[in-house]
């Protein structure tokens, strides 16, 4: 979780290799809102979104989520494994570590449970927000941006 307390609580459903879900995300992060990231990686359009999702959580044994989460979604033009070993070095990790923890089965399980949660709350697109427990399926219009900013 991310974001003052007290601000509105958004759930946000994403996959790293998805442009629209880089755009949604770069607008979340200009808003005073606390947010949940939840892995919902769809291989079939991006065959690279469940090893993102699991560098990013490799990152997180590491404290170091939101950082590895900014540096993907930052250049999604650069993630083979090359890429993902040069931004975990520029984050301080532990290379041997971020390498054997994202292939690790909790880290799998981790992300595959986001994934299902994501369909047991009908997510079907990615990005998909949820405000006031209602989904916002897309890249946020201007009426939720207006929502969220005030509050």
């Amino acid at each position: 979780m991310r974001g003052p307390p007290g601000a509105p609580l958004v759930i946000e459903y994403a996959d790293y290799e998805c442009p629209y879900c880089a755009r949604a995300d770069a607008m979340l992060e200009a808003l005073a809102v606390r947010r949940v990231f939840r892995h919902f990686p769809v291989p079939s359009k991006h065959p690279r979104a469940r090893v993102l999702a699991a560098a990013a959580e490799a990152a997180a044994l590491q404290d170091r989520f939101w950082e590895m989460h900014e540096a993907l979604f930052a250049d999604q033009g650069r993630i083979d494994d090359p890429h993902l070993w040069e931004r975990a070095r520029r984050l301080g990790l532990d290379l041997e570590r971020f390498e054997r923890d994202r292939r690790c089965e909790s880290v799998a399980a981790r992300v595959a449970r986001d994934f299902r949660s994501g369909v047991r709350a009908g997510v079907v697109t990615t990005p998909t927000l949820f405000f006031d427990e209602v989904a916002h399926p897309g890249v946020p219009g201007p009426e939720l941006v207006a929502r969220l900013a005030r509050g």
